[in-house]
């Protein structure tokens, strides 16, 4: 299957506005997986991309399934973890009072409403609830090649994401808010390779039982335990998923969806923020159709 996924994401990358992507199909049931990674069009290795909001699954969610003691009796955090807490969905934050900005905000109950500062205030909830801070709570299951973005090796090759300043952003998160913020938070600053997304979420299956632990909640609302959810044939999850698959998007043009019935699941990682951000037309047409084909070859 390497070779045709390779060639298929080689067609998928025609037109597109970018140069970097990396995909895989991961089969739960057995802890494997089968990747490739193209950079310009040819075959590359260990690409770190800018994993955007999957860092909040990745963080906030994880650590509710590794530690639910820390949810149990406060309903305001899963009203943060879910977007329903009546949050702004974001703006620009300083680096001097972003906290007290964030914690200024009440917690109401409301419609789902997609927020950094949500999971911004989560995470501060937790660390104050705790005394710990958020990477050191979570990092445990991570594999070497998924890190905060600060934490990279100087010699890691990272695609561009934009601009800075008039300055060409790569090896730096893309998100302003966590650029500005500096520190480790649960938005968005998480760099990973394709193989490090992979094996660390079949670590956090196999540890945690996350898989099971998903098929046993009743999907009501978009957001499950910070997961974010597929529906309808139009998902960018791409056509041949099962109704309970649970996944989120990352604004750079990355994605992760798990079907938990059938335990497989694939990841898209790409640099689509490379040029601009502002036509989304192109990303998803490619995120349908690598999704669709990665469906097929699980």
């Amino acid at each position: 299957m390497g070779k045709d996924l390779e060639n298929f994401l080689r067609q998928a990358m025609r037109g597109q506005s970018f140069n970097s992507i990396a995909a895989a199909a991961v089969d739960f049931k057995t802890g494997t997986f089968v990747q490739s990674e193209l950079e310009n069009g040819k075959v590359s290795k260990n690409i770190f991309f800018d994993l955007a909001s999957l860092t909040k699954p990745l963080t906030l969610s994880a650590l509710k399934l590794i530690h639910p003691d820390l949810f149990k009796g406060d309903k305001n955090f899963d009203l943060l973890l879910n977007h329903r807490a009546s949050f702004p969905s974001g703006g620009r934050l300083s680096r001097e009072t972003w906290k007290e900005k964030i914690l200024s905000y009440p917690i109401i109950e409301g419609d789902t409403l997609y927020s950094d500062y949500g999971a911004l205030r989560l995470m501060l909830e937790l660390e104050n609830k705790t005394g710990k801070d958020l990477k050191t709570l979570i990092s445990s299951y991570w594999d070497p090649q998924l890190i905060f973005w600060r934490d990279l090796p100087k010699d890691s090759f990272c695609p561009s994401t934009g601009f800075r300043l008039g300055k060409r952003i790569k090896c730096q998160v893309h998100d302003d808010n966590a650029y500005i913020i500096g520190g480790f938070c649960s938005h968005a600053g998480l760099f990973s390779t394709i193989s490090g997304l992979a094996k660390s979420l079949v670590t956090l299956n196999e540890k945690y039982d996350l898989l099971s632990s998903i098929q046993k909640i009743k999907f009501q609302e978009r957001f499950v335990d910070g997961w974010d959810t597929a529906s309808g044939e139009n998902s960018l999850s791409g056509v041949g998923h099962g109704p309970q698959t649970f996944g989120h998007l990352g604004f750079t043009g990355t994605s992760m969806w798990i079907d938990p019935k059938a335990q497989k699941g694939h990841i898209i990682l790409t640099n689509a923020t490379q040029n601009h951000w502002y036509n989304r037309e192109g990303l998803n047409n490619l995120r349908r159709s690598v999704g669709e084909f990665l469906w097929k070859w699980i």
